[in-house]
């Protein structure tokens, strides 16, 4: 046999042989999705008998900011897809015109947008500011204490975003982004999620990319200590700009031979939501809509695990005072915690950011708790295995015992 073809023989077995772990990936995620499947069929409902649920997405992008080409359709489209109640736009800013007054704004079907921005201070800080403002360019000129000062005197509010490369930590910020899925794509090892992706994406795109989920430990770390001293909000966001992928040939306005996406609307949307509440017959409204978001009346499900909703958290001293997450109660004798998840899961209860309580293979707990703090759950789905026993299926907001 000639030289030429015995190299080319071995480098084929090579590729073939370097494939085998991909396959097996392949294989594996088959095997999630099918336990998830499983797992759905035995959901608990949990009624609701003081709040509505409506879950959403924040932090999204449209062309508009100019960090993407995605069109408006592809954005409602998506939405409708999803069955969601909201979307939180935090559109990048222009020097030129208003990017949050001409992004979505209001319902359509019945999904409600609201038109937000993602802004930068002088102290180089970055927040989500919901809703958004015309003057969302001319806050990278001032201090963070002089914008956020601003921000509240209009009734808005500021969540930060890259927590990780954020500064001004005593600031009056409104809530924090503990997870973000552009953060956390960033950190994957793309020689490892190509070769993944090309066996596994386009049978199971969603779980491909959660694959790679790890908990937010030093953004939660960071929540906890906040919490001790104020209330904040921890959520969720999606940074979603559908920008990620490759074509082949085409022009700018999106008509293209090859056209394909990792970060499409349609999958990242089923990814990770923030689940809001509002009191029962409460209509969703921009202003009902702002106003939990802001009071951390709302939880972090990680949707493409299964669906999160239902899940609650209630609180109830001796003096017969309730509360939800997000909410203060009086300790008085004692708070009666009382969590449900619409699975069997297992429970972690955080006080002060310490893990005080562990109990698996429950879909209801009740915790009574003795001391002050602030108190608050993730919930694990370790049936599913590696990586999700230590990855969070639920991430709750505190209730605050004073």
């Amino acid at each position: 046999m000639k030289f030429w073809k015995k190299t080319l023989l071995v480098l084929l077995a090579v590729i073939f042989l370097a494939q085998i772990p991909f396959v097996y990936k392949r294989y594996q995620i088959g095997r999630l999705a099918a336990k998830i499947t499983a797992l759905e069929q035995n959901k608990t409902a949990i009624p609701r008998a003081d709040f509505d649920e409506y879950k959403g997405i924040v932090h999204a992008h449209s062309s508009l900011g100019g960090h993407s080409t995605a069109r408006f359709d592809e954005l409602l489209g998506a939405a409708q897809t999803n069955d969601l109640d909201f979307v939180v736009m935090t559109e990048h800013f222009s020097p030129l015109f208003d990017t949050a007054a001409l992004t979505l704004n209001g319902f359509y079907g019945k999904t409600l947008f609201i038109g937000g921005n993602e802004i930068d201070t002088g102290d180089s800080d970055r927040f989500l500011l919901i809703d958004g403002s015309r003057e969302a360019a001319q806050f990278a000129a001032r201090q963070t204490p002089e914008v956020l000062a601003k921000i509240h005197a209009e009734n808005k509010i500021a969540f930060v975003t890259y927590p990780e490369k954020f500064k001004s930590w005593n600031a009056a910020f409104d809530g924090i982004e503990v997870f973000s899925l552009h953060t956390n794509a960033k950190k994957m090892n793309p020689f490892g999620f190509l070769p993944t992706a090309l066996w596994s994406f386009g049978a199971y795109p969603e779980l491909t990319l959660a694959q790679y989920f790890a908990r937010p430990a030093e953004n939660l770390r960071k929540f906890d200590e906040i919490s001790v001293q104020r209330k904040i909000t921890l959520f969720a966001g999606t940074d979603a700009h559908s920008n990620i992928g490759f074509h082949l040939f085409g022009d700018d306005t999106g008509n293209k031979f090859v056209n394909f996406k990792f970060d499409d609307y349609a999958t990242v949307f089923r990814l990770v939501r923030t689940h809001v509440l509002l009191e029962k017959n409460k209509p969703l409204t921009r202003e009902s809509l702002i106003e939990s978001l802001k009071n951390g009346r709302s939880f972090v499900g990680f949707d493409v695990l299964g669906d999160t909703t239902g899940f609650s958290v209630a609180a109830e001293n001796s003096g017969a005072q309730t509360a939800i997450q997000g909410d203060e109660i009086n300790l008085q004798n004692g708070v009666r915690l009382k969590i449900a998840a619409p699975q069997k899961s297992r429970f972690v209860i955080y006080k002060n950011g310490e893990k005080i309580h562990e109990a698996s293979d429950q879909t209801e707990i009740i915790f009574e708790a003795k001391e002050k703090g602030a108190y608050r759950t993730e919930i694990y789905l370790d049936a599913l295995g590696s990586p999700f026993d230590q990855m969070p299926w639920i991430i709750s907001n505190p209730i605050y015992i004073k």
